[in-house]
């Protein structure tokens, strides 16, 4: 046949899916602006909501595309080899993303800013800010995570050495029950801080750090969790689970952030 298929590649058909989530990205951008901005009158956030409407309603419409695909044979060994490269060039990226935040409280905690700076070094923390003490609640979610973690490994190894879809089951809801243990820790702790957001240098960067790795935690949760649907329904196989072990690599990134949050932040970072 002329049109037989004679190589290992998937080709994708068009789709309507990049326009769809780029004009999403733009209607909640643009939402944002509108609903934060001083000089709008009634600034409400429903063009803000609509955009995370759309870009929820794309994530959904394209990854189901691409489970569709999975399940039906069109990724190959060679595309599985891509989609993973390219999971690891994404997760090489957040490293990068979190490498900035790092970098400013390193440099604040190492050389704050006095009165006369950059002439004189003031305190750290910053006077005014009581920091928390993090061999108690952050400690206690340092264990969560990990639990979380120990959890997710025990699931894959179930899947890949022993085809075992139980424990697979039972791996992912537990690590699932403790990511979502873990956010709401975290929002229990953000709302007994003794420092805000602005007005310092410490609070900016403590909650830009630990807040993107709560949405970091929520985003894998999901991520997880549409795993655990998927192997309920009978995906994953030992040979056949990309998607599963891309949420098991997102999951471990996730925890080794929040390692090195924990000791430089919460721990070297109180001063």
């Amino acid at each position: 046949m002329a049109h037989a298929k004679n190589h290992d590649y998937h080709i994708l058909p068009p789709s309507i899916w990049p326009f769809m989530g780029a004009v999403g990205a733009f209607t909640m951008l643009f939402g944002t602006v509108l609903w934060v901005s001083p000089n709008v009158e009634n600034n409400h956030p429903w063009v803000f909501l609509i955009g995370v409407v759309l870009v929820l309603y794309v994530m959904y419409a394209w990854w189901s595309d691409v489970v569709h695909e999975a399940n039906t044979g069109d990724h190959t060994p060679v595309v599985r080899i891509g989609i993973r490269y390219g999971f690891i060039l994404f997760i090489t990226s957040e490293v990068m993303f979190f490498s900035a935040w790092f970098w400013t409280f390193f440099k604040h905690r190492m050389y704050p800013m006095g009165p006369d700076s950059p002439w004189t070094d003031g305190v750290w923390p910053p006077a005014g800010v009581e920091t928390f003490d993090p061999w108690s609640l952050p400690l206690i979610n340092t264990l969560i995570l990990l639990l979380s973690g120990c959890a997710v490994t025990w699931a894959h190894h179930a899947l890949v050495h022993e085809n075992n879809r139980r424990d697979l089951i039972t791996g992912l809801t537990i690590g699932i029950i403790l990511g979502v243990f873990f956010t709401l820790l975290q929002a229990y702790e953000y709302s007994h801080a003794g420092f805000g957001f602005a007005g310092n240098i410490y609070g900016a960067s403590f909650f830009m750090a630990t807040g993107f790795h709560g949405a970091h935690v929520i985003i894998g949760t999901l991520f997880l969790t549409v795993c655990l649907i998927r192997a309920i329904k009978g995906d994953f196989t030992p040979e056949r689970h990309v998607g599963f072990e891309a949420a098991a690599w997102y999951w471990h990134f996730v925890d080794v952030v929040w390692l090195f949050l924990f000791f430089s932040v919460y721990v070297w970072g109180q001063g």
